[in-house]
């Protein structure tokens, strides 16, 4: 089907075939945007001449330490230069990257190394001491390679191998290892363990490449874009723009700890025209101190993910001269998957119709094939802002799978579509929007925190009978966790007491925010009604 009568000759060959990779992105920037700045961090600058070198470098530095191709090399790293630098260098070695989340508790940062079989890490001298702990759980672990950070005043601890010497050591003239097929590995993302263990979400290159390609037509970006790193490059490979930026001859301008001052000195200073982040970053920008703020003079297009934001935080960020588009998707999906692209009708709306079309989860981008809201059935569901269903994707923007678990990989594949898990309805122009989380994830400050995670940790206290654990609706972080609890017959406890034994065994973003102890609300089977409790939580 679709081929000419006779193709005698017409094949694949070197000339019109090459696998998909976001590494050409780079390799074309060295050589049409050479002197243009590439990486920013505080008083230092790089060119895409010297970005492509420390790259290199880095790619031949680590295949001196043993680092072969099909190996992983994890970096727990703020979003700073050398973890941009890592983006390419990793894969240019014939390696797959993991990038984990530094705010990640013990056991889990443990897990992940072991499961992920990593041979070296790139750690920030920050976090040294966690690795070595985490290291010390599994009985071995990963090379360490750490990466002190002078302009934030972090020195090495001096007990390891030391980033800039592994740069030294690197041959500049290292032969990248580019993919023979684009459906090779490139990252491997764990999720949030939202349901139990982390699982690994393993990206290829025709997706993260793919991708790149797509979201600057959803963001409408042109040519020397300069992009602010708020979304942690730990975050679906910060939703695949340190590849992406390189495209466009753009400008990566790092910022290591997100303040409203930071943010407004990237942007007045810097001249930062693109960010991304979950709608605390909005909030956080709206409520700065007047001394924070500073002048600027053009607009700023903001991607925000994670919850819906507020109406009243687009009705107080875009006078400030911040336009925010709602994107949507998943670890799974490359990070975002669907926009609300904004059409010129919706201009007219009054201000309140505008700020609920903005909240709206939108539409798919152009690098996926299908986004859909299908019932238990697999039918699509009615166009009238009441059938519910759940969000399925379908195309070249979704992962290979769960890395060692073909169970969930199986599972999360039936029927032909990537499940995610969320529960939404569609307006009758096709928009989607999110109704409601499945499996009860809460999302806090753009990180899941599962539930029943929270709910495992109260359980191990002695006073404590039986506890439910719901999102609450917060100001700042848009959900935290509140938890209901019961206790023991005779038992005692206080709400700090329980709030400090979580924080003892989760990290801070999964801890509760409040206790309440609350009768919880039962079917007749027994099954905890959480609804009820979500609709308390929002009265707290």
């Amino acid at each position: 089907m679709g081929w000419l009568a006779d193709e005698t000759g017409l094949e694949k060959c070197s000339a019109n075939y090459v696998p998909l990779t976001p590494l050409s992105h780079l390799r074309r920037a060295a050589d049409i945007f050479a002197n243009r700045e590439a990486l920013v961090y505080g008083t230092q600058r790089w060119s895409y001449t010297q970005y492509v070198e420390r790259v290199t470098r880095l790619a031949s530095g680590l295949a001196k330490l043993g680092v072969a191709p099909g190996q992983v090399v994890s970096v727990l790293l703020p979003n700073v230069p050398s973890h941009a630098e890592a983006h390419f260098a990793v894969p240019a070695c014939g390696a797959i990257l993991n990038s984990i989340n530094t705010r990640l508790d013990l056991d889990t940062v443990a897990y992940i190394l072991e499961h992920s079989g990593c041979k070296v890490a790139l750690v920030d001298s920050s976090l040294i001491e966690l690795v070595e702990r985490a290291a010390m759980v599994i009985g071995g672990g990963p090379k360490i390679v750490e990466v002190p950070d002078a302009q934030a005043g972090i020195p090495a601890t001096g007990r390891h191998l030391v980033y800039e010497d592994v740069i030294a050591s690197g041959d500049p003239s290292f032969d990248w290892i580019m993919p023979q097929d684009e459906w090779e590995s490139l990252a491997l993302n764990y999720t949030s363990g939202t349901t139990g263990r982390p699982k690994g979400v393993v990206y290829h290159h025709r997706g993260a490449y793919l991708s790149t390609m797509a979201q600057p037509i959803s963001w409408r970006m042109v040519l020397y874009p300069r992009y602010l790193t708020i979304v942690p490059m730990f975050h679906c490979n910060a939703w695949c723009h340190p590849w992406m930026i390189p495209l466009m001859g753009g400008a990566i301008i790092c910022l290591r700890d997100i303040t409203a001052k930071g943010v407004y000195q990237a942007v007045a200073v810097e001249k930062a025209t693109h960010f991304g982040g979950a709608p605390i970053v909005l909030n956080t920008i709206v409520a700065a101190k007047e001394e924070d703020r500073l002048p600027f003079d053009h607009i700023v297009e903001v991607f925000t993910a994670g919850a819906p934001p507020p109406a009243a935080t687009l009705a107080a960020i875009e006078p400030l001269g911040f336009n925010v588009t709602q994107v949507y998707g998943l670890t799974e999906t490359y990070g975002p998957a669907t926009e609300c692209t904004w059409h010129e009708g919706f201009d007219a709306l009054p201000q309140a119709d505008r700020a609920a079309v903005k909240a709206r989860t939108g539409v798919l981008m152009p690098f996926m094939e299908e986004i859909t809201v299908l019932d238990d059935t697999m039918a699509p569901v009615a166009r009238d802002t009441v059938a519910l269903g759940e969000i399925m994707h379908r195309g070249n923007g979704v992962m290979k799978g769960y890395f060692r678990n073909p169970e969930a990989t199986a599972e999360a594949f039936k029927g032909g579509y990537f499940h995610s898990g969320d529960i939404a309805f569609r307006y009758d122009d096709g928009y989607i929007k999110i109704a409601d989380r499945s499996k009860d994830i809460i999302i806090s400050g753009g990180e899941n925190v599962s539930s029943v995670e929270v709910e495992g940790a109260l359980a191990h206290h002695a006073a404590v009978s039986l506890c439910a654990v719901v999102a609450k609706p917060d100001d700042k972080w848009g959900e935290v966790p509140c938890a209901f609890v019961e206790l023991k017959e005779g038992a005692q406890a206080t709400e700090a007491e329980l709030i400090a034994f979580c924080r003892e065994r989760l990290a801070g973003f999964k801890t509760p925010k409040r206790v309440i102890f609350h009768e919880l609300p039962k079917t007749s089977t027994g099954k905890i009604q959480k609804f009820e409790l979500r609709a308390l939580a929002k009265t707290l």
